[in-house]
């Protein structure tokens, strides 16, 4: 294992930039004996969402079995004139890459309607910087993937850190309301939505009573606690439907999950 604090630069030049519809990737460049690249979609990862989205992704082809780098790394985005048009906050983001998660991100990292003020993206043409440091080098053996990182607010366990991001991805309020400050209890109340969530992904018939009793508890907890998980209730009651419970069972649990919201 080697410890490094130095700081390396990359750019790369995007143009014909509001032509752009598909995900970008930069050429690869070298920090910390790795690989790495960016990967920026010019509409957003969900198009709908008006935003640029940006990643850093270390290279695993080039890694050893076990490989893990721990580096902060900001973007910084330029016009054709070097004006700043946007930059992570706060400067330098630290996180953990290894072959469980291989690349950070945001899928907001910039307002479009921000490159599209008079005079911010001359000629079309972006101009993409990362400034990178790595803190830690790992080249073979020490993964686990019960190494903890933080994803959204939360720390989960690096096996973990995709799951999770894809969670708020797709639902991105889900812990708005969530007022919890403990990190231990973040992460046990983490863990019990990550749980209800796999145990309601089983196929609709292998669930049992016990299963669905539990899972019940687990909901109303999780929105007493301030999740906003309302879409996992249309899921509780499907597999209720296919099961012996009475359709008045299966409307006391719809109620009380929207009285404790």
């Amino acid at each position: 294992m080697e410890n490094q604090k130095q700081t390396s630069c990359f750019s790369f030049e995007i143009d014909n930039f509001w032509e752009k519809i598909n995900a970008i990737r930069s050429p690869r460049f070298l920090s910390g004996g790795c690989e790495w690249f960016v990967e920026l979609y010019p509409k957003g990862m969900i198009v709908e969402d008006h935003y640029v989205s940006l990643f850093l992704f270390a290279n695993p082809e080039t890694l050893r079995l076990g490989w893990k780098r721990r580096a902060s790394f900001s973007f910084i985005l330029l016009n054709q004139s070097g004006k700043e048009l946007g930059r992570r906050r706060p400067e330098f983001c630290e996180r953990l890459f290894c072959a469980y998660c291989t690349g950070w991100g945001r899928s907001k990292e910039l307002p479009l309607k921000k490159l599209k003020e008079k005079g911010s993206l001359e000629n079309s043409k972006l101009i993409v910087k990362v400034e990178i440091q790595v803190h830690e080098v790992v080249d073979e053996g020490g993964i686990t993937g019960k190494e903890m990182v933080d994803v959204w607010g939360f720390r989960v366990l690096c096996s973990q850190a995709i799951p999770v991001s894809r969670l708020f991805q797709t639902h991105r309020d889900i812990a708005a309301n969530f007022r919890q400050k403990s990190e231990l209890v973040k992460t046990a109340y983490m863990n019990h939505l990550l749980g209800l969530i796999e145990t309601l992904n089983k196929p609709p018939n292998s669930f049992t009573d016990a299963e669905l009793s539990n899972a019940r508890i687990e909901l109303i907890d999780l929105t007493q606690a301030g999740f906003k998980v309302g879409w996992l209730m249309s899921r509780v009651l499907t597999r209720l439907s296919n099961c012996k419970c009475t359709v008045k069972y299966a409307v006391v649990i719809r109620d009380r999950i929207h009285r404790d919201r």
